[in-house]
């Protein structure tokens, strides 16, 4: 998407077309020449305001979807906006106070994470998204418990103190001692590793005859690293909050872009993908409309924001989608700032 430089702007031209995107970005609604009349600062007339408009439409900048309305900005005249004349408002002091204190409440980073999307959900009035961590934990016991003949439960502790439950479906009628066996051998094998790691590890020494294990446990071991690595994987990696933000009574006179929207917040995995391209760019980044092809239907924004643990490694994004007509200004260094606490919790 091109846009004009902001040089190639008059001063008077400048100012019209400002207004014009912060007034519909306040009310969602098209902005007339009349109201802009009002506006303290504009010492031009009807008339010669509407001769700015209709320049600046004629550059792409500003549309009007009828023809007695207002103008509204293009995803054109948005960028520009975004890129070279917003003025970010940071978070209030209660903002930011909020934020840091929701993420330091105890519980495993899970529970973080989805208060982080509900946060990012209720502060900004459109949906919160939350990328979980790229990289697995590191473990320090592993506990197997029979649950029935056919199924396992392994308790997989972390080194930060996160519990996580895994089942394995496998026969264990003849395994008698073996679980205890493989629990030990498993807490052994895996503390300081990830699961990736311990199953390279695992698989190299029973492969090489050194392991002492039976073979009842050698099998529980190799098939439960192998399926709960795969699970890892395999599991959903983004948490999203807050659709019902998105159903405001503006958008809800745009019913069909509101549906498509949210058929395209149930299509995860595509949606992790667009924020995949945050995390490999390790910046802000800011998607209007049809510059991404994902929700080029239902013309959304999103803002996403990498964030780092304490080592300053990337390892999930967090953002908000909602229409083209969010509060970049407000939305834009809150995230961020979101981006920032949630690094710290994560360690």
């Amino acid at each position: 998407m091109n846009s004009p430089p902001l040089t190639d702007l008059s001063d008077r031209a400048r100012d019209i077309f400002r207004l014009v995107v912060e007034g519909y970005l306040d009310s969602g609604a098209p902005v007339g020449s009349k109201a802009l009349a009002s506006e303290s600062g504009v010492n031009l007339s009807p008339a010669s305001i509407r001769s700015v408009l209709a320049e600046l439409e004629q550059r792409g900048l500003l549309a009007a979807p009828h023809t007695s309305a207002g103008r509204m900005p293009t995803e054109s005249g948005l960028r520009l906006f975004v890129d070279a004349m917003m003025q970010v408002a940071e978070p209030s002091q209660e903002e930011r106070a909020a934020i840091e204190q929701r993420l330091a409440e105890p519980g495993p980073i899970e529970r973080a994470l989805e208060k982080t999307s509900a946060l990012l959900s209720d502060l900004s009035g459109a949906a919160g998204m939350v990328m979980v961590p790229t990289r697995e934990p590191r473990l320090s016991q592993v506990s197997l418990t029979a649950l029935d003949a056919n199924r396992v439960l392994a308790v997989l502790v972390g080194e930060d103190g996160h519990i996580e439950n895994r089942i394995l479906s496998l026969p264990v009628e003849a395994l008698g001692t073996s679980l205890e066996q493989a629990s030990n051998y498993l807490t052994a094998h895996t503390s300081g590793r990830t699961l990736a790691e311990a199953a390279s590890t695992v698989k190299e020494e029973i492969a090489s005859g050194r392991s002492a294990l039976d073979e009842a446990s050698r099998d529980l071991v190799q098939r439960g690293l192998a399926t709960w690595s795969e699970d890892a994987t395999n599991r959903p990696v983004l948490i999203v909050r807050g659709q019902a933000n998105l159903l405001d009574d503006v958008a809800l006179g745009d019913i069909e872009r509101v549906r498509s929207l949210l058929d395209d917040l149930e299509s995860k995995q595509s949606v992790a993908s667009l924020l995949d391209r945050a995390r490999r760019a390790e910046a802000m980044r800011i998607f209007i409309g049809s510059e991404n092809r994902l929700f080029s239907l239902s013309g959304s924004s999103v803002i996403a924001s990498p964030y780092r643990d304490r080592e300053g490694r990337v390892v999930g994004v967090l953002g908000v989608i909602g229409p083209t007509r969010l509060n970049y200004a407000r939305v834009v260094p809150m995230v961020d700032f979101t981006a920032r606490s949630l690094g710290k919790r994560i360690g």
